[in-house]
Parts: structure tokens; sequence; C-alpha cells
């Protein structure tokens, strides 16, 4: 399988704790069930800030869980976010997921896809235009800035 035919998940990463604790209280607050499954996802999310596809975390998981189908980390993933546990993240090609439930932002490098999450207050308080708000309802909103990240950048600094 390849990240390419899959969706990215974005979790909270500034601020979320990733201890199990705090993990399963999530669910908890969430109604759902916690599981061993849902655990090593979840810990998985929080662990690696790097905003990855249901197939990458998969690849991860499967070594600590061995007989876990990609269908139940997707599964998972999905019901995750539908209950606000983790949200979907923008980006090219699979979906990805962002433990990061709070209000940020994300920066994505056109070069690598990563993904950076930042907080900015200023953004946070972009007033959206009366054609907008008067004809749809807005449920979400944040800035996805595009460009080339720092680790990008050198590589083509160095090459010329």
């Amino acid at each position: 399988m390849t990240d390419n035919n899959y969706s990215y998940i974005v979790i909270d990463m500034i601020n979320y704790d990733s201890d199990k604790e705090a993990i399963a209280q999530k669910l908890k607050q969430n109604k759902l069930k916690i599981t061993p499954q849902r655990m090593a996802i979840l810990s998985e999310l929080t662990d690696n800030r790097d905003h990855p596809t249901a197939d990458a975390i998969y690849q991860r998981i499967k070594q600590k869980l061995p007989n876990i189908s990609f269908d139940t980390v997707n599964r998972t993933l999905i019901t995750l976010a539908k209950n606000g546990v983790i949200k979907h993240a923008e980006g090219q090609g699979a979906k990805r997921y962002d433990p990061m439930t709070e209000p940020h932002h994300h920066f994505h490098c056109i070069v690598c896809n990563k993904i950076i999450d930042f907080m900015n207050k200023e953004y946070d308080k972009i007033k959206l235009p009366a054609s907008i708000t008067k004809k749809h309802q807005v449920l979400d909103q944040k800035i996805v800035l595009d460009g080339i990240c720092q680790n990008c950048k050198n590589k083509r600094d160095n090459k010329g």
C-alpha cells in the first residue's frame, strides 16, 4: 500500500500529552471504548509529530501489534476523527492525521510534504467575509502556509 492511496489525519501535537492516562482520558471524554488498538494508534500519533497517513501508522503499529490489520487502523482513525479526538490535515495525496484539536495553523512544505504546526493569535482573529458567513456555516478556520521547510531549503542551498 502506498501513502498516495489513503487519507492523512492530523493530531493536535503542540499541546498534546502522550502519556497513557491522558490518551485514555481523551477517549473517555469522547465516549469511546478504550482498546489496545486505539491506545497504540493514539500513542503513535502523539509520539510522532509528522502528521502521518493511515498507511504510515499501520506500518509502525504492526511492529507492536502484529495481528492488527490496515482496515482496523484506517477505521479507527476515521472514528477518532469523526469524534473530534484527532483531525484531518490538509496535504497532497493521502489523508493525513493530526492529534491536535485546539486551534492552530499549518506550514506545508511543497517539497517534502511535511506539515508543521504553529499557533498565531492574529491568524485566529481573521474576520471572515460576509459573503461566506451569510450563506454558509463555517465549522473550522485555519491558515495553511505553503512553502519550503528549512531542511529542504538547506538541501537546495547546498546543491547550488
